[in-house]
């Protein structure tokens, strides 16, 4: 299995799982599993991403296109600009029920 794949399928099980641990957690009233469940989920979906990424950089590599390199950049630039700005709509969102007006 080529590094590719094997990102995408963790991350599909990690996607997986994240969404029973959620619903297990939401069901028993445990917030702490509900959390945990939804962390996976977003691990799950990052690995996912990160597995397209790594075959659409394999697969410019393989037909030698001139522009393959900055491309494979910007998708990861991409990539990265999007999980920081989940990260900074989460705490955000945490500080706001944190600290309600």
């Amino acid at each position: 299995m080529n590094t590719s794949t094997e990102s995408t399928v963790k991350g599909k099980y990690n996607e997986v799982a994240g969404r029973v641990k959620q619903a297990t957690g939401e069901a028993f009233n445990d917030q702490e599993m509900a959390n945990a469940g939804a962390a996976q989920q977003v691990k799950g979906h990052a690995q996912q991403a990160w597995g397209s990424v790594q075959q659409s950089a394999q697969d410019m590599k393989e037909r030698e296109q001139p522009r393959a390199q900055q491309t494979a950049h910007d998708i990861r630039e991409k990539v990265v600009s999007t999980a920081q700005n989940v990260k900074e709509r989460i705490q955000d969102s945490f500080e706001s029920h944190r600290h309600p007006k």
